[in-house]
């Protein structure tokens, strides 16, 4: 039987983000973005493609690896894609400028829900909030693509069967 090549951190991070970007243009262009759920589906897009990716890793070295070995894999596939993920995002902001204004004005109608809040301190949030726009997105993306990362690479090796190395099995061979 020929052994399996296991598949690069590299090569999990393209499929992992171009899973992401594949639905990021899905629900953009179907005008889905304010959908509750939607986020549910990115995060299940993200652990389930971690475990999956980090379950054909360990299948392909036979099982012989340990819990931090599967969660380095899945920590480095995770690195890859966001990296990958936010190159998507600024250029996908870039091209579509008025998807950036939709925010806003999303935004502007749920801070005009809030009565506390009067049209002076609404014109200063988004004014702050368009000066810090693209240290939010690039920021703040990467933050929440390492944590969920790191909670499905987690999870991704801890799932993984294990097989304990036998250093007996050399002496078979």
């Amino acid at each position: 039987m020929e052994p399996r090549k296991p598949m690069s951190h590299i090569t999990a991070g393209l499929l992992l983000a171009g899973l992401l970007m594949v639905y990021s243009i899905i629900v953009n262009f179907l005008g889905l973005t304010n959908t509750p759920g939607m986020n549910l589906i990115q995060y299940l897009i993200i652990i389930g493609g971690l475990i999956f990716v980090i379950n054909q890793y360990g299948k392909a070295n036979d099982y012989h690896m340990s819990f931090g070995n599967l969660f380095a894999y899945g920590f480095k596939a995770t690195a890859v894609f966001t990296i990958l993920f936010i190159v998507f995002l600024v250029l996908f902001f870039l091209l579509f400028p008025d998807l950036k204004e939709k925010t806003f004005e999303m935004a502007r109608q749920q801070m005009e829900t809030n009565k506390k809040l009067s049209d002076e301190d609404i014109d200063r949030a988004l004014e702050m909030s368009r000066r810090f726009f693209w240290i939010g997105v690039v920021g703040g993306t990467m933050i929440f693509l390492i944590i969920i990362g790191a909670i499905g690479s987690a999870i991704g090796a801890a799932v993984t069967k294990k097989v304990p190395y036998n250093p007996l099995d050399q002496l078979n061979a």
